[in-house]
């Protein structure tokens, strides 16, 4: 059987690739043939036979195409990912000014904020407790089966109890009873103790009036029986001991909402895999991207022509034998095919967003040294 091989022409037309991803682009259809011609004249035609055919030289092409378009956005997811995760998975990044920002930052910091109490994804709810008189201990898991309508296995974290003295800026000033800041002689020696102490008012500095807050707070922790309370496992214990029935505030969370990490929403960014790059544009690709790929394409070509060759080692001829370079070829497809991914992947990181900076930096410091050996100019007015 008569297979034919390269015959030193080709003429490509849409549908000899086996995926067609670029069949449509007038520069792949362009360059589909030459690259062609420069891949079969690499590999010594017409001095020597090339057993491959001219769909053999597309398929080669296009995969090349192919592995330029998964490093390059593989480079740019990694290099953005932080900004992508959680976007839309329906909208194309081809071609798109991918705009940094913080929302993977935030989503950290809102654990930050929800455990402060001032923010957060984690929805604090308000509960009452009945107190019972000459009744200390109570048993908020107990409460949270009863009223916090709790999944099965879930349980709550009591965040804020409002069980409290009242604020001691609320006894701070009292002109009747001429107590407050004490400052009766003061006034007096001022001229102004004949006013009646209910119209008059003596500032004092901020510092001043923190430390006597703090007076009111620490006498009534040490002299009276002060509001307080202990909460140990779920278990809250009242001090003083009420007296009297009422009725305890407080603010909790359900902890099953706080250990769940996934956001709400759908058709979202959640992994890498699921940044929806599409294959390059051959059109767009500029000369140093189409150069490597020309080469790719040759180091494929190389190794489907190395494998071809493998089937035979030798070829007989009237007298001799041929022996063929399988080995050589595929030895130097795996060596070249190597060395470009790690030409293409420093390339990449050599323009990733840090090294940019980095030697902008640099460039602003030899900048910055040159500038200083300019001779001031002196002006005399």
């Amino acid at each position: 059987m008569n297979i034919p091989i390269w015959t030193g022409t080709s003429s490509f037309s849409a549908g000899q690739t086996p995926f067609g991803f670029y069949d449509s682009q007038l520069d792949f259809q362009t360059d589909s043939d030459k690259v062609a011609d420069f891949c079969a004249r690499r590999l010594g035609y017409p001095l020597a036979d090339v057993e491959l055919q001219s769909g053999s030289f597309y398929t080669a092409f296009e995969e090349a195409i192919t592995i330029y378009g998964n490093e390059l956005y593989a480079y740019k997811i990694r290099e953005n990912y932080l900004s992508l995760e959680g976007a839309s998975s329906t909208t194309i990044p081809n071609g798109q000014l991918i705009t940094p920002n913080l929302a993977s930052i935030v989503r950290i910091s809102e654990q930050y904020g929800v455990e402060a109490g001032v923010g957060g994804n984690v929805t604090w709810y308000s509960g009452s407790l009945s107190l019972v008189s000459s009744q200390q201990t109570y048993n908020m898991d107990s409460w949270a089966q009863a009223n916090a309508n709790l999944a099965a296995n879930d349980s709550i974290e009591i965040k804020r109890i409002f069980y409290e003295a009242p604020p001691a800026i609320t006894r701070y000033f009292d002109p009747y009873a001429g107590t407050g800041t004490g400052m009766i002689d003061l006034m007096d020696s001022f001229g102004w103790g004949s006013y009646s102490p209910a119209i008059n008012f003596l500032m004092m500095p901020i510092n001043y009036d923190l430390q006597v807050m703090q007076a009111i707070e620490f006498n009534d922790q040490i002299r009276r029986s002060n509001y307080s309370f202990e909460l140990v496992n779920n278990n809250l214990k009242i001090f003083p001991i009420p007296n009297v029935a009422g009725t305890l505030w407080f603010e909790y969370i359900k902890k099953s909402e706080r250990n769940n990490p996934y956001s709400n929403g759908t058709d979202l960014i959640t992994n890498v895999a699921e940044v929806p790059f599409e294959n390059p544009n051959y059109n767009i690709i500029n000369s140093i991207g189409r150069q490597w790929i020309f080469e790719m394409t040759l180091t494929i070509a190389k190794e489907m022509l190395g494998y071809i060759r493998g089937k035979y080692s030798t070829i007989p001829i009237p007298d001799a034998d041929v022996t063929l370079n399988q080995s050589d070829l595929l030895s130097s497809a795996t060596a070249n095919r190597t060395a470009l991914i790690e030409r293409l992947r420093a390339y990449f990181d050599e323009t990733s967003r840090s090294s940019l900076l980095e030697r902008k930096a640099t460039e602003n410091d030899f900048l910055q040294k040159e500038l200083n050996k300019v001779p001031y100019t002196i002006y005399i007015g």
